[in-house]
């Protein structure tokens, strides 16, 4: 420890001290140069291990940083440095760790124009984190005097060299104390909380100030030539620590309270959730993730005050007039740095802003947009000037900047901000040239500049999407004239260059061209924003839509005869069905979407409602599906890429304008307000003339019914003009027909239908065009036929209809099982495909049951029991034909279980049983832990789906005690035992479950939605299992305690709090629970094991005190561990011993005492276990873990 202290105080060691560091110096240096090879990394990398976990290295990594000429051996010295230290910092005296952090900052400093850059940043990286280390034991004046030598050298005084060092060396502290690059220090959670709002509170304003006087020093001189290299770096540097700063995530509940202590404002999130290495989502759009910069009102004069916002304007006006860093002067690191800290000016938002009805911050952002709208106007000139090999990045930046903006501003006052320049005309007149001229740029573009020009039109969509539909509903405010014109050109333009490119691909026969899942889903994600744009100026974009498309199917008609070539009027077409798609309306996923208000709100100019521009652009829609009728001009003037978007346009089309069935009242779909109640009043009666006219046009009693007639031949006609068009099958099977029986009005009219009926008469009759679908259209034709019959009046039509549509699929399965050569004629290819087939066909009649329809599907179900065991016997080494005759029987149960009388229950649950029995006895499906590696072949993938299948069905057969409550009226029949059934079924799946194969995601929450209902409903059957099952369960439920799927989580503790609630409940009773699987068994070699409950407390106390988890698992974890405690108390007074014995700090352990203390008796909690007690639980629980995990977890 001398040798120690007096390298640190700086005196030269002794000769014989000497020696011996210069030869370990060597050694170093030598592992260093060995790293380079492949044949001696190993050795290499052991050698240096050894070195940084030494004791006391300090001495010689001073010495390697001092005198080594090797670059790597000093990065690795400073490495040992910042590791040592903080592994002896309690061997370290005050005195040396306050010289080892001087050390480290004079190092750099006197180094500073040093070639080897890496090296520094370490060797201040290291200072950074010493800082950190000691800083809650340091006094003031200690960090005073610190900081005092940073800001000396920040300022300059020490050179421009020192200058940079010092920028640096903040840039590295303000990282080391952000919680997301914070590094490793083996210190409680709290210790890094109370540092990190230590430093924003006491310090970050300095570093700011500092750094924005480092960057006025050094580009004045810079910018008038008397400067070099070094002034313009340091100004880059300057303005990033700034960025750095702004990018802090601020807390804004800071407060010093007596003594100097901080206060940091807690939430119960952040006490769950590990606040280290946060990650942002990924996937978004850039609109979708905009968070506005929050530093609260204590930074108002330093961010706010007109003259420094318009100093960094002018800074970077200079650097674009002059041309500042050479030809590529805007990727230039000044340009750049200072580009960015406007980008984070643009972004602040909350109370640094005072309540003076937003008047501050509109100004702030005025002037900021004022000096940001040269680097996007004029947009032709910029887009020009790109082509000519220029830089994109300034134009990016401003749509950065805009997009801030915008998140932060009404449309109004977005538009306001640019009014006082007549060129501009409003913010909004800006934003509509720049994006026009952006469309027409990406027209002919070639691929490289396609990149840039993409991400900017991304960019100034999210921009009007932004404005035109924010998070902030009372920012929901329609466009004015002016703003609606700007909309208005914006959606022309686009129309117009889009239909260029869609004339100037019609010939490609590019393979790459072909759409992808991603490509149509960016494509959607387009389309869904322009057609926010087109809604914000409905009266002229809709007839235009409505203008083009009937003029490209004029023009189409035309080519009948080989008078013209089809192919670019075609693709023109399907571009114009699947904008008009968008612009009318919304996709309704999980719901009925209504009429967009603006579109409603449209006036035809006549009393004719034909007259309307929906109304008109939908016939034209409509004409275009008449033509498609047409046997005679479907080869000549369609392609089965038309025929989708027509398929595409009216599946979407249908949900919310065919004959609706709140006709007459007001649209509420796609909220927005509306300045002043007189102009809402206004707007609302135009909304109710507008919604008329499309009554008028597509309710029932208008033109409602032959649209709809028009629609079915069109379903039909895509299903069998094209064979083999898998995608055009598909939209028809999973969008267009699912949406024509979604209304029981519809269906009313649709069964009455001769088209309808000749439809569900092929189907009835296996007709070979629609038995040659695919399975899943198989499935999704017969669901959509069978919900049809929701229009019927009565039940006896409705189960007459559906007996129907089944009755000849169950006697094709029944004549199949009793033919005499079944095993030879089951195997052919045809055979297996069409009782694939038919079995999907069932599937989908079991998943459109209904009240009315439920006897006659049931019926069927019965027919089929005997064929199907048959086949399940026959088909044993089929895993297809398994899987679907599984989901089948799942689906089938799910319908039924809430329906069935006790006679029909005991048939269906003796089918279970026996189909159960029978895939265990042929051991069908069987995966064990060996083989279910394996399952990452997509050979085997089939196996485990088998196993998902036998799960839902349990789960299905079990919710039957949950839901029936009804008994046979005469005495009769006995309900069956459901428990029996599912305790049989467990028996069954539990041997075949492994860990491995719960890392399957569907699979994994399947099982443990169904333990967790087991556990619930049947916790004395479970009980009863033998001591390998349970065991088994008890290993899954330990997965299920540390798995990263939140819901998977949340069933775990519902059975965890299942099973100990059922075993305290039996012992208060004088019953044995769960027995022996609750007591601590010898195991092999006369070794002790822990029971469940014992075992599940330590998991409890582990992941509650030092697991990161999401506070919505607080309330489940509580309810769980109450039952658990009061099972086990014994063992958790132990616990909770060990733990205070573990707190060296008395302080910390007097916390901790405490804190156990009010856990089990606050609130007046007791030993019970009613609803009560548990939620007095869950509320001790939240106070409990806020208080202190911060401290018992290390970081």
């Amino acid at each position: 420890m001398g040798m120690e202290h007096t390298l640190l105080q700086g005196t030269p060691p002794s000769s014989a001290n000497h020696e011996r560091l210069h030869a370990t110096m060597q050694a170093v240096e030598q592992a260093c140069v060995a790293l380079q090879a492949a044949s001696t990394r190993v050795v290499a990398e052991a050698s240096l291990l050894v070195f940084r976990r030494s004791s006391q290295p300090i001495p010689a990594c001073r010495y390697i940083l001092e005198h080594s000429s090797v670059a790597v051996a000093r990065f690795q010295a400073a490495a040992t440095i910042q590791e040592s230290a903080i592994r002896e910092w309690a061997l370290l005296s005050p005195e040396d760790k306050d010289n080892l952090r001087i050390y480290c900052l004079h190092y750099v400093i006197s180094r500073a124009e040093a070639p080897e850059a890496y090296v520094q940043a370490k060797v201040l990286s290291v200072a950074a984190v010493l800082l950190k280390r000691g800083w809650l034991d340091s006094v003031a004046t200690e960090k005073e005097a610190f900081f005092n030598e940073v800001r000396q050298a920040v300022l300059g005084s020490q050179g421009v060299a020192a200058q940079r060092s010092g920028i640096s060396f903040l840039e590295s502290l303000v990282s080391e104390f952000s919680p997301s690059t914070a590094s490793v220090m083996g210190l409680p959670a709290e210790f890094h909380e109370h540092c990190r709002a230590s430093l924003e509170l006491d310090y970050l304003q300095q570093f700011y100030s500092w750094a924005q006087d480092a960057a006025v020093s050094a580009a004045g001189k810079a910018l008038q030539g008397l400067g070099n290299f070094h002034e313009v770096n340091v100004c880059a540097c300057a303005l990033r620590l700034m960025s750095q700063i702004l990018n802090w995530e601020f807390q804004g509940t800071l407060i010093r309270g007596a003594g100097g202590i901080i206060v940091v404002g807690k939430n119960r999130a952040s006490s769950f959730s590990s606040y280290i290495n946060r990650e942002s989502v990924p996937g978004k759009r850039s609109g979708d993730h905009i968070s506005p910069v929050q530093p609260g009102p204590a930074w108002h004069d330093l961010l706010l005050s007109p003259q420094r916002v318009a100093w960094v304007l002018d800074l970077y006006s200079h650097i674009r007039q002059q041309g500042f860093g050479g030809a590529n002067w805007m990727d230039d690191p000044l340009a750049v740095s200072a580009r960015q800290l406007v980008i984070q000016l643009c972004s602040l938002g909350g109370n640094i802003f005072p309540t003076d009805g937003a008047t501050t911050q509109e100004l702030h952002l005025q002037r900021l947009l004022l000096g940001i709208a040269c680097w996007l106007d004029p947009p032709e000139v910029i887009t020009h000037t790109i082509q000519s090999s220029s830089s994109e990045s300034e134009v990016l930046d401003g749509c950065r900047a805009l997009l801030s903006i915008a998140s932060l501003s009404s449309p109004s006052s977005f538009d306001q901000l640019l009014k006082p320049v007549p060129r501009f005309m409003g913010t909004l007149n800006l934003l509509a040239s720049l994006t026009c001229e952006v469309i027409k740029t990406r027209v002919g573009a070639p691929g490289e500049e396609r990149i840039w020009i993409e991400e900017a039109l991304d960019m100034l969509l999210d921009i009007w999407t932004v404005l035109l539909q924010p998070a902030d509903f009372s920012k929901r405010l329609p466009l004015s004239s002016s703003g609606a014109d700007a909309a208005a050109a914006v959606f022309q333009t686009y129309v117009e260059f889009e239909l260029r490119v869609a004339m100037a691909s019609a010939h490609d026969e590019d393979d790459a061209r072909e759409e992808t899942l991603a490509g149509i889903e960016a494509r959607d994600e387009r389309l869904s924003a322009i057609a926010l744009v087109a809604r914000a100026a409905p009266a002229v974009t809709v007839p235009l839509l409505a203008a083009l498309l009937s003029e490209r199917c004029a023009k189409l008609a035309q080519c009948i005869g080989g008078n013209a070539d089809p192919t670019a009027t075609m693709e023109e077409l399907h571009w114009l069905l699947l904008t008009s798609g968008h612009v009318l309306a919304d996709s309704g996923d999980g719901e009925t979407p209504l009429v967009p208000e603006t579109i409603s709100a449209l006036r035809p100019n006549t009393s004719n409602s034909a007259d309307h521009p929906a109304v008109r652009l939908s016939s034209a829609a409509m004409e275009l599906a008449h033509q498609s009728l047409n046997v005679h001009t479907q080869s000549e003037i369609f392609s089965p890429r038309l025929m989708e978007a027509v398929v595409w346009f009216f599946a979407r089309w249908v949900n919310t304008y065919l004959m609706p069935v709140d006709a007459g009242r007001g649209p509420s779909s796609t909220p927005s307000g509306h300045d002043g109640d007189q102009q809402h009043s206004t707007v609302t009666g135009i909304q109710f003339e507008g919604r008329d006219a499309l009554v008028i046009a597509f309710g029932k009693e208008g033109g409602g019914k032959a649209i709809l007639e028009i629609l079915v031949h069109v379903a039909v006609t895509a299903l069998t003009a094209w064979p083999g068009e898998v995608h055009l099958q598909e939209l028809v099977c999973l969008q267009f027909l699912p949406a024509l029986v979604r209304r029981r009005n519809i269906c009313a009219e649709l069964v009455t239908m001769d088209v309808w009926q000749k439809l569900a008469n092929a189907f009835a009759v296996q007709d070979q065009i629609l038995l040659s679908l695919s399975t899943p259209f198989q499935r999704a034709l017969s669901e959509s036929l069978c919900r049809s019959a929701a229009g019927l009046t009565t039940g006896d039509a409705t189960n007459q209809y559906v007996r129907d549509l089944l009755a000849p699929i169950a006697a094709s399965l029944e004549g199949f099982s009793k033919r005499n050569d079944l095993q030879v004629f089951a195997q052919h290819p045809d055979i297996i495909l069409k009782v694939s087939c038919l079995l999907e066909r069932l599937r989908g009649a079991a998943r459109a049951t209904l009240p009315r329809s439920q006897k006659a599907v049931f019926e069927v179900g019965a027919m089929v029991m005997e064929p199907l065991l048959v086949l399940l016997r026959t088909y044993k080494n089929q895993s297809s034909v398994v899987y679907r005759l599984l989901k089948y029987v799942v689906d089938w149960v799910d319908g039924q279980v809430a329906f069935l009388e006790p006679k029909d229950t005991v048939v269906m649950f003796s089918f279970c049983v026996r189909l159960l029995e029978i895939y265990s006895a042929h051991n069908i499906g069987k995966v064990s832990i060996s083989a279910s590696a394996s399952l990452l072949s997509e050979s085997q993938t089939e196996n485990y789906k088998d196993l998902r299948a036998l799960l839902q069905l349990l789960i299905n057969l079990s919710s039957k005690d949950l839901i029936d409550f009804a008994c046979d009226a005469n005495g009769e029949v006995e309900n069956p035992d459901v428990a029996q059934v599912v305790y049989l079924g467990l028996h069954i799946i539990t041997p075949l479950m492994s860990v491995d194969l719960l890392k399957y995601p569907k699979l994994c929450r399947q099982y443990f939605t169904l333990l967790a209902h087991l556990l619930e409903v049947y916790p004395e059957k479970v009980a009863k299992l033998s001591p390998e099952g349970f065991s088994c369960i008890v290993s899954t439920l330990d997965f299920g305690l540390r798995h990263q799927d939140l819901e998977v989580v949340n069933m775990t503790l519902t059975a965890l709090n299942a099973l100990a609630f059922f075993h305290y409940q039996a012992i208060c009773k004088g019953q044995e629970g769960l027995g022996l699987h609750a007591d601590m068994v010898q195991g092999s070699n006369n070794v002790i094991k822990e029971g469940v409950l014992a075992h599940f407390l330590r998991s409890m106390m582990q992941f509650l005190l030092f697991e990161d988890y999401s506070n919505e698992l607080v309330e489940p974890a509580a309810d769980a561990l109450l039952p658990l405690i009061l099972c086990c108390t014994s063992l958790y007074q132990r616990l909770t011993q060990e733990l205070l014995e573990g707190q060296q700090n008395m302080v910390m352990h007097g916390r901790l005492a405490l804190a156990f203390h009010n856990l089990s008796t606050a609130n007046r909690v007791s030993t019970s276990l009613d609803r009560t007690n548990r939620r007095r639980f869950r509320q001790n629980l939240y106070v409990f873990l806020s208080e202190v995990r911060g401290f018992l977890r290390t970081r």
